[in-house]
């Protein structure tokens, strides 16, 4: 029975949060929405994997959303021109013939690739640390490129949720993007503990803000 009790309590957390995560994004017309849902979702994630469950979901997932809603979707609109660009440049390099055109078109696809692994790092390092935005890109790409064994750990979850949600499409409205979610987070907290050990920052802090200490 306890195991069943707790079991239920975490499977209504999952559920609230993404259909808060589909509320919110549908409030904000979608493309102003996404980001900043987004960031909430994680936000809430980032407790549950700090061992926090203890606080309303629905507060600070709406205080998150409203205080992050300016500065995430500035940041949204840089990643949506640098898909955009790259985006462009492979449908040209797809009309293109000869060898060299096959080169573009691999290395644009690649860069896209990047862009999308680069966005996935984007959204723990918003919540879990204090940059300027020009620092959150900076650090996204870095950890791209820097976190090769931490990419195959996520890589793994995501087919295991993919060979999941093909079994049962119907869970994807109730679980689609918080369960994605808490294993990013998941990976990435571990990441970010490994490198404050080995290494204490010393030009950022993890993310108290406002908003957290009053729930």
């Amino acid at each position: 029975m306890k195991l069943f009790q707790t079991f239920s309590e975490w499977l209504i957390r999952l559920i609230w949060t993404n259909l808060l995560w589909i509320f919110f994004t549908v409030a904000g017309l979608g493309v102003f929405g996404i980001m900043p849902a987004t960031v909430a979702m994680f936000t809430v994630t980032r407790r549950w994997n700090m061992k926090e469950t203890e606080f309303s979901i629905w507060h600070l997932f709406k205080d998150t959303y409203i205080k992050s809603f300016k500065e995430s979707n500035l940041i949204g609109l840089i990643f949506l021109l640098i898909g955009g660009f790259l985006f462009l440049d492979l449908s040209f390099s797809e009309q293109m013939t000869g060898f060299f055109s096959l080169f573009l078109y691999v290395l644009f696809l690649f860069l896209l690739l990047m862009l999308f692994v680069t966005i996935l790092f984007f959204f723990p390092l918003y919540v879990h640390y204090t940059f300027s935005i020009k620092e959150y890109i900076l650090q996204a790409l870095f950890h791209t490129f820097a976190s090769l064994k931490d990419l195959s750990i996520m890589a793994i979850g995501f087919v295991g949720l993919t060979a999941l949600f093909v079994k049962a499409p119907g869970l994807l409205p109730f679980l689609g993007a918080v369960l994605p979610s808490f294993w990013i987070m998941r990976v990435c907290l571990n990441r970010f503990k490994r490198m404050e050990k080995s290494e204490e920052p010393k030009e950022s802090k993890a993310k108290q803000s406002d908003i957290e200490a009053l729930l």
